[in-house]
C-alpha cells in the first residue's frame, strides 16, 4: 500500500537569510550538510538535477531560510559536490572518505568551529521546510538540553507497518523513550488508541554532545536496528523530539527523485497532497 501524504513545498529561498520566521529564536546555531557522493541505492544523487538546480542547493538554501541558522556548511567526500557548491555561492569543506556515518562526517566539521549549537541536514531532503529547523533549535534556550530531533503523528495505518518509516515513542515530558523500525507503541485489542510519532530524522546538538557521540562505539541496539540515535539513548543522551506538522521526502531512489521533480514542478507551488 503506498502512503498517501500532504507535502508542502515553495520556492526554492536565496541562500541569505532574510525571511520572516513564526518562531522566536533566542538561539543561533550553525547547520552541516553531510554530503557524499557514493550513496548505496543513488550513487551522485546529491547533484542530480532538480528543477534547474542540484539537489544539494535546494537543501543548502532551505537550510538558510531558517531564522535559527546562522551559518550553511556542506561537508563532502567528493571534489564533484565541493565545486557544485562553490558555484552556487555556498560553503563547503572537504572531509575524510573514510566516515562510516553522516554523523562522524559532521563531527570532523564541527571540532573546527566554535558555535555551541549544530543542526545535521540530511542533504538528500530537497523539501525540507526551515520552519522545522526553527523549532528543533528552539527549545536550546535551555542549557541543559543536548540533542533534538522531529516528530510527526502517523495518521496512515500503513506507515507503521513499514520498516523504512522510523517510529519514536516519547515521555510525557517529549523527550524520546525508544525508536525502531517496527510498529510501536504495539495496542491490545481492546485497548484504546495511543498516538504513533514517525521519526524526522533532522538532528540539532550541544557542539560537546556531538563530539561525544562520534566518539563513542556503536551499540547492541543501533547495530540491530540501524539507526544512529540509539547510540545515544544507549548512553544516556537524551533527545527531546519537537512535534511537527511539516513532513518531507528523503530522496534514496530514482522514484523518490522523480516524486520531488514532480512536486517541484507542479504549476501551484503550496499544499499537494495524496503525492505518490
Amino acid at each position: 500500500m503506498v502512503s498517501r501524504q500532504c507535502v508542502v513545498i515553495s520556492a526554492v529561498p536565496p541562500v541569505s537569510n532574510t525571511g520572516p520566521s513564526p518562531f522566536r529564536i533566542p538561539v543561533s546555531a550553525i547547520a552541516i550538510i553531510p554530503a557524499r557522493y557514493q550513496s548505496t541505492r543513488l550513487p551522485g544523487k546529491a547533484l542530480e538535477d532538480i528543477a534547474g538546480r542540484p539537489m544539494i542547493e535546494h537543501v543548502y538554501r532551505r537550510a538558510a531560510a531558517a531564522t535559527s541558522v546562522t551559518r550553511v556548511i556542506v561537508a563532502t567526500d567528493d571534489r564533484r559536490i565541493l565545486e557544485a557548491v562553490q558555484r552556487f555561492g555556498g560553503e563547503a569543506v572537504m572531509t575524510a572518505a573514510s566516515h562510516q556515518s553522516g554523523t562522524d562526517r559532521l563531527a570532523e566539521v564541527a571540532a573546527t568551529l566554535d558555535g555551541d549549537v549544530i543542526v545535521n541536514v540530511q542533504g538528500d531532503e530537497p523539501l525540507l521546510a526551515p520552519e522545522t529547523i526553527d523549532a528543533a533549535v528552539a527549545p536550546f534556550s535551555d542549557p541543559s538540553l543536548e540533542m533534538s530531533t522531529l516528530r510527526r503523528r502517523i495518521v496512515d495505518p500503513a506507515e507503521l507497518q513499514n520498516p523504512n518509516v522510523t517510529k519514536v515513542v516519547v515521555d510525557q515530558d517529549g523527550f524520546a523513550m525508544y525508536f525502531s523500525r517496527a510498529p510501536i507503541p504495539f495496542t491490545r485489542p481492546g485497548q484504546p488508541s495511543v498516538d504513533a510519532w514517525a521519526h524526522i530524522g533532522l538532528y540539532v546538538y550541544r557542539r560537546e554532545t556531538l563530539l561525544r557521540l562520534a566518539a563513542l562505539p556503536q551499540t547492541a541496539l543501533e547495530r540491530a536496528e540501524a539507526l544512529e540515535q540509539l547510540r545515544a539513548l544507549e548512553h544516556g543522551i537524551r533527545i527531546k523530539a519537537i512535534e511537527t506538522t511539516h513532513d518531507t521526502i528523503g530522496v534514496d531512489t530514482r522514484e523518490d527523485l522523480e516524486r520531488v521533480r514532480a512536486l517541484l514542478a507542479h504549476p501551484m507551488a503550496g499544499k499537494i497532497a495524496g503525492a505518490t
